[in-house]
């Protein structure tokens, strides 16, 4: 009679053991589905803000690239306003040049006059 006993306390045991592990199995299956999900998620968000990254990057490349292409146009029209200027200045000493042998303006208005415009070029 004893052995049955002891054989009832290990199958009791047993089938306990056994439904603990069953019910590990579902709980770890549903952690892992969670996962999954969650994995799922966080993956289209990474998408999403790339596209979003990518999007942003375009838009400020093209502001930088008229941002560019404005300075550049500034910078040429201030060399050929420079270049038309000095031209201009060269021109306007000659005829101080030739004002001063006629004798329409002294010498030392000649010297005032070119130390101005030698100092603008």
């Amino acid at each position: 009679m004893g052995t049955t006993k002891k054989g009832g306390h290990i199958e009791k045991f047993l089938k306990k053991a056994d439904k603990a592990f069953q019910e590990g199995l579902k709980k770890a299956d549903g952690v892992l589905d969670d996962a999954v999900e969650f994995g799922a998620i966080t993956a289209k968000q990474a998408a999403k803000t790339s596209k979003e990254l990518r999007n942003q990057a375009k838009k400020e490349r093209k502001a930088l690239q008229e941002r560019g292409i404005s300075k550049i146009n500034e910078g040429i029209a201030v060399a050929k306003n420079v270049t038309s200027n000095t031209q201009d200045d060269l021109e306007i000493l000659k005829k101080l040049g030739k004002l001063r042998k006629s004798e329409i303006i002294t010498e030392k208005e000649f010297q005032i006059k070119k130390k101005k415009i030698l100092d603008r070029i």
